[in-house]
């Protein structure tokens, strides 16, 4: 009877233990704990909640364990949305739709060739891993590969060649072709995302999705693009998409202009030339990075060295995913607006994690 007892116990301990590893995920809503229950201190996610403003949801080891504001309502994150882009140019590689990631990008867009004629046809050379590092120098007079352009111009390029003529949507038709059925469905988004933030004549492609889906997509990429025992995307390409930043070696484009398409549209700005920031050792694939700068300056010196995120408007929009620390936020119509900001509100919610450093 000992010997049975001591037998059901042992088998009791290794079944609780291997629940307490099983990776936890929302279904059609989130589960919860109190933040005490997660190695949280409620106190300073009050004054994190505080300081960031807006609305925003904490997820902590698979649970939503701190939220404020309103974090169902869905709205446009502006250039927070590029890691989604990035995303599905990954899966339309992994589907056998682009060959590659350095395929040249005229195949499918044979304008390209046509333009720049005095700088070489440089726009020929352009490939999708230019486009999707913001170094295809699409507006600008370097060549491809040789400088870095924040520019919305070339995101406008690469959204309408990845999703119209890799996919073959519409502007009209992406949400229920491609973007649901590939991924927000999936991931059992509470809150209908769309690509159609303003509409199909206001900047489409633009992604409206409240805080609490962004942090799905934020968890799908902690959990190396696995979704209860899925692969969405594939290991290798989700942990690619964030610790692969551009070197410092790349310079920042010099911001002289060079020719577009005709009739180029814009995901947002409207400067010619577009070049909006530097990439500071921390740009990879549209998310941002917790890199070292050209000075030798962490991007965020108060946050845990993996950490990753996109952001829109300079810090208003974003998500954030340390995993590390087993940790997700997502924010929008917030108070913070530069580099410094962001490394203080996530410093500070690193704080809120018992026993964390950054």
């Amino acid at each position: 009877m000992t010997t049975l007892v001591t037998s059901l116990l042992a088998m009791i301990a290794v079944t609780s233990c291997l629940a307490a590893e099983t990776p936890v995920y929302p279904g059609a809503t989130w589960p919860t704990k109190a933040p005490a229950d997660v190695g949280m201190d409620v106190g300073k996610l009050d004054a994190f909640r505080d300081y960031v403003g807006g609305r925003a949801c904490v997820v902590r080891h698979g649970y939503m364990v701190y939220t404020w504001g309103d974090p169902s309502k869905r709205a446009d994150v502006a250039s927070a949305a590029k890691p989604w882009y990035s995303h599905f140019l990954f899966k339309a590689v992994e589907e056998g739709q682009i060959a590659g990631l350095d395929d040249p990008v005229n195949v499918l867009e044979p304008r390209l060739n046509d333009i720049n004629a005095a700088l070489g046809h440089k726009d020929r050379h352009i490939t999708w891993r230019h486009l999707a590092n913001q170094t295809s120098c699409y507006g600008v007079a370097e060549g491809p590969g040789t400088a870095y352009d924040y520019n919305d111009w070339q995101m406008a390029l690469f959204w309408d060649t990845l999703f119209i003529k890799v996919y073959g949507a519409t502007w009209s038709n992406v949400d229920d072709t491609v973007l649901q059925p590939k991924l927000a469905d999936l991931l059992q988004c509470e809150d209908s995302p769309t690509f159609m933030a303003f509409g199909t004549k206001d900047r489409p492609g633009r992604l409206a999705v409240s805080v609490r889906d962004f942090a799905r997509f934020g968890l799908l990429y902690l959990r190396k693009g696995n979704w209860r025992g899925t692969q969405l995307i594939s290991e290798k390409h989700a942990a690619m998409a964030v610790t692969s930043p551009l070197p410092n070696s790349i310079p920042r484009t010099a911001g002289k202009e060079a020719e577009m398409i005709p009739g180029q549209r814009s995901m947002g700005s409207r400067n010619i030339p577009d070049d909006q920031c530097d990439h500071l050792g921390s740009y990879s694939w549209l998310w941002w990075t917790n890199g070292v700068d050209r000075e030798g300056k962490r991007h965020w010196p108060d946050v845990p060295e993996d950490a990753c995120g996109c952001f829109g408007h300079g810090g208003p929009r974003a998500m954030v995913v340390i995993p590390s620390l087993d940790l997700i936020v997502s924010w929008n119509d917030a108070k913070v607006r530069s580099r410094d900001a962001e490394n203080r509100a996530l410093g500070m919610l690193v704080g809120a994690v018992k026993g964390a450093a950054a």
